[in-house]
């Protein structure tokens, strides 16, 4: 998967349903490539990726049992100018390998989607038909990620739509090898799709580019 993080190696135990102790503690990790940081949520235990000092970080007062994810401790990992991502469930499936269903799509670059994978992840590919089209990434801490979007949303509800696209995506993945997707949660009918798909929840995921002396403020 390239280039990793630590933060790398929770995504890759939780996918093997392995997490971290419910203990309410909190791990604090080096800040993540491009300037970004990340507070991610498990049960009962939060992991953050920041360049701010460990106990400095201790000292806000996050827990693993939801504080890491509170709005001052997050306006506290950007600082007064820096941008926060929305909250996301991060959900983890397999890939299914075999021959691909979709091919790789051109002419893109300026799709809201696609610039949103790139300002965020790396090695982004853009496949799809003409329901609509996926991008699989390198994103947070190095691992592989998914994400999809109708060619038109007003679609969005019809029966197997979305859920067809996601199950021909995983055949991009290779036969068992996890693949993770950030999903907002009032985003109910995505979520229905990638859990009717076999995508497991694992924790929820918020991330971060800081202003000052942590970062860059988000374009």
């Amino acid at each position: 998967m390239g280039d990793s993080h630590p933060l790398l190696g929770h995504f890759l135990d939780a996918a093997d349903g392995a997490f971290p102790p419910v203990d309410g503690g909190v791990t604090v990790l080096p800040a993540l490539a491009g300037g970004l940081v990340a507070a991610v949520a498990f049960t009962g235990h939060a992991v953050v990726a920041t360049a701010r000092p460990a106990a400095e970080v201790r000292a806000q007062g996050p827990d693993g049992y939801g504080e890491s994810m509170a709005p001052d401790f997050l306006r506290y990992l950007a600082g007064p100018g820096g941008w926060i991502g929305c909250l996301d469930a991060t959900l983890v499936a397999r890939g299914a390998g075999g021959p691909a269903q979709l091919g790789p799509l051109d002419g893109l670059d300026g799709h809201d989607r696609v610039r949103h994978a790139r300002e965020l992840r790396t090695d982004v590919g853009v496949y799809g038909d003409r329901r609509g089209l996926v991008t699989l990434a390198q994103g947070l801490a190095g691992r592989r990620e998914l994400s999809i979007e109708l060619h038109r949303p007003e679609e969005s509800g019809r029966p197997g739509l979305g859920r067809s696209l996601i199950a021909d995506a995983l055949t991009l993945v290779p036969a068992g090898e996890p693949v993770f997707a950030a999903v907002s949660p009032g985003n109910a009918r995505s979520l229905r799709a990638f859990l009717a798909c076999g995508f497991t929840p694992i924790g929820s995921e918020v991330l971060l580019r800081p202003s000052g002396p942590c970062g860059p403020v988000h374009p």
